[in-house]
């Protein structure tokens, strides 16, 4: 069976972009990110999204989808990217699907339970008062109310997020069964998608290298005035986009709670762990046939081994 579409991704500054825009070139493709914080509006530098003339006309969806205050999950994402693919290929162009978070990927592969329908009003006024409430204390309350999606979370690479705690809470508390149970009992109607994956390698030294580079390229082309427009803006820490790498640690500069030095070297340690939590997913959680490419090999090699591999897949 052919593949639904192409996947390249990778760790955070792995070289995934510039070579998901050579391999568009090449197969005359369109460009899905699959980056959870690339769905944010105006939060555009600490995300490294390219803007619309750094594009080189190829289209790209999943960009600029929802505000800093309101959530984008998982699930919405995989709605989403079905409907993305399935318009590129009535085009008769190939969907690329571009980025590092590991768990959209897996919402396609492996598809979710069907969620329960949720009052808009009710939903919003449960998560302005999660929002208030310290991480821990939805930690504990989510032990009583879910300890099988608690024990899933905290074993998870990335841990019990405080996303994650929320969501869970919100499905219990507005739905009165917990989230392991619609797991178990609502089970998807999507059939599973696949795809031709090819995975970024770089040597950890380098990747880190990278990094800390991407960090203060970021400061120089203006984060720390982002940051302060998203404020001005009423995107406060409480906002699910604000606690991304890069926003969160400016926040506490901003309120003068640490020194600029001080909030780089953070960003840069926050994102040198995102990344080993990232190496960590692909490693255990990739679709199998998965290809592993030497990303210090010049980008045009690497865009012309992609696009013959899937022209060979498509003629088969």
């Amino acid at each position: 069976m052919a593949s639904d579409a192409l996947v390249i991704t990778g760790p955070t500054a792995s070289g995934k972009t510039a070579l998901s825009l050579a391999v568009a070139e090449r197969l005359d493709g369109e460009i899905i990110s699959m980056d959870s914080r690339q769905v944010y509006r105006g939060m555009d530098i600490g995300t490294a999204k390219l803007l619309p003339a750094e594009r080189r006309g190829i289209p790209h969806h999943g960009l600029d989808l929802v505000d800093p205050d309101q959530r984008y999950s998982a699930g919405a994402f995989a709605r989403d990217a079905r409907r993305w693919i399935a318009d590129v290929r009535a085009r008769s162009r190939v969907p690329i699907l571009v980025g590092g978070t590991g768990f959209f990927l897996r919402a396609l592969t492996h598809p979710l339970f069907r969620e329960p329908p949720l009052e808009a009003h009710r939903r919003a006024a449960l998560a302005r008062w999660l929002e208030r409430q310290p991480t821990e204390k939805l930690g504990h309350w989510l032990e009583a109310l879910d300890p099988e999606m608690a024990a899933r979370l905290r074993a998870r690479a990335g841990g019990a997020g405080r996303q994650r705690l929320a969501r869970a809470l919100e499905v219990a508390l507005l739905t009165g069964r917990p989230l392991s149970w619609w797991h178990a009992h609502a089970p998807s109607e999507q059939r599973p998608l696949r795809f031709l994956v090819f995975v970024l390698d770089r040597p950890r030294e380098e990747l880190y290298r990278r990094i800390d580079e991407r960090v203060h390229d970021m400061i120089r082309a203006g984060l720390v005035d982002e940051v302060r427009g998203l404020v001005d803006a009423g995107f406060g820490a409480g906002a699910p986009g604000m606690s991304a790498t890069g926003y969160a640690e400016l926040l506490l500069y901003l309120e003068g709670r640490t020194t600029l030095d001080d909030a780089v070297d953070a960003i840069q340690r926050a994102t040198r762990r995102y990344a080993r939590r990232q190496l960590t997913w692909f490693r255990h959680q990739l679709p199998p046939g998965a290809v592993r490419l030497d990303a210090t090999r010049p980008v045009a090699a690497l865009a012309d081994e992609i696009a013959a591999a899937w022209r060979r897949e498509e003629a088969l």
